[in-house]
């Protein structure tokens, strides 16, 4: 029985071309999968990764102590975009 969690409500409308559909045709019968089963997983997991390449970054040792000297210097006279930035509430506001 489906839970909550696993239960799919949503609907995804996609368009391809004959030569992509049967790509993914192919690729899903080879991972004995359904298509939307194949996009679905895909999908994900790009989608896990371009979020992930988004929320960190990796610094060697040199990089990171010039950053973390960066962060810990005080902001002197923000102005421009600095300036608008501290100003305006943030999402814990």
């Amino acid at each position: 029985m489906a839970t909550q969690a696993t239960l799919k409500t949503e609907r995804i409308d996609v368009r391809a071309n004959l030569s992509v559909k049967q790509l993914l045709q192919e690729a899903a019968r080879a991972c004995h999968k359904s298509v939307s089963e194949f996009l679905l997983d895909a999908g994900v997991h790009a989608a896990n990764q371009a979020l992930a390449e988004r929320r960190g970054f990796e610094l060697d040792d040199a990089r990171w102590q010039e950053f973390q000297e960066l962060l810990d210097r005080p902001v002197s006279a923000p102005h421009g975009r600095m300036k608008s930035l501290l100003s305006e509430p943030g999402v814990l506001d």
